[in-house]
């Protein structure tokens, strides 16, 4: 196991060996390894690093906590960290790392997705920012390269005034999404909708929001047809958490509440 102590080191490590596992919080890959589901021969831990740690303005580190996530003044960023697993999980677990697993219910994936975040990569060959839906591209697929490291989540300049995270899962507490999703409205009354766990990547709503973004006035009428356009457009599958037929209908119900508590706000 390597231990850099910086990122040029990282890099450089990374360069050297780009078939390595690289090691962040380790909460997903040490419960693949418990389960013997995989043997990592070569480790670069991550946790020394401490540009990846630093969070300045709208540049989350990939190394920031989702503990201080939660902690922090991004409303919607901080609900939907309090709904990752356990304080202990929290406290090890960081948004890099739920980058890099790529799962479709992964928490933070519907915040980035509505405000259009980026994805800073780096590598020995230089630095690249890609959109959310350039990064994210299958279920646990990323465009990162082997060489590549995530370094940073690049935020707009301005975010939304009203933003709402939630999902729906199993239990009321540590439990990965049947559905998740985030609803924002800017200063101009304009909606966006994000979901996920209901398609290979997480997903914008992109029919529910010109729909609702049409409407002067959100009305009965038009919250209850915004609902129905996002329960269409998700892509659900039936698993072991959920059926498809829950997964769409849960998505349209969670998406409208969301929206309705971004327009009382």
């Amino acid at each position: 196991m390597e231990r850099p102590s910086g990122l040029e080191e990282a890099l450089g490590a990374l360069a050297a060996n780009p078939e390595a596992t690289l090691l962040a919080g380790g909460t997903d890959l040490m419960v693949e390894v418990n389960y013997h589901s995989r043997r990592p021969e070569h480790v670069i831990a991550l946790r020394r690093v401490e540009e990846l740690r630093q969070w300045e303005g709208t540049r989350l580190g990939a190394g920031v906590t989702f503990r201080r996530i939660e902690q922090g003044p991004v409303r919607a960023l901080a609900q939907l960290a309090r709904t990752v697993g356990s304080p202990q999980i929290r406290a090890a677990g960081t948004i890099g790392g739920n980058l890099g697993t790529a799962s479709p219910a992964g928490d933070s994936h519907p915040f980035l997705a509505a405000c259009d975040a980026h994805i800073e990569l780096q590598s020995k060959r230089g630095t690249r920012t890609v959109l959310w839906n350039e990064f994210l591209v299958g279920v646990k697929r990323t465009s990162c390269a082997d060489d590549e490291l995530i370094t940073a989540v690049i935020l707009p300049d301005q975010l939304p005034p009203r933003q709402e995270f939630a999902k729906i899962g199993v239990r009321s507490a540590m439990v990965i999404a049947t559905v998740s999703a985030c609803v924002m409205v800017d200063d101009d009354g304009r909606a966006r909708v994000a979901l996920g766990a209901v398609g290979p990547t997480v997903l914008r709503a992109r029919r529910a929001e010109e729909m609702i973004n049409a409407e002067s006035v959100k009305s009965e009428a038009a919250l209850a047809e915004f609902g129905r356009l996002v329960s269409e457009e998700v892509k659900p599958i039936t698993d072991h958490r959920s059926t498809e037929e829950y997964r769409r209908h849960a998505a349209g119900v969670l998406s409208r509440r969301l929206l309705e508590r971004c327009l009382a706000a």
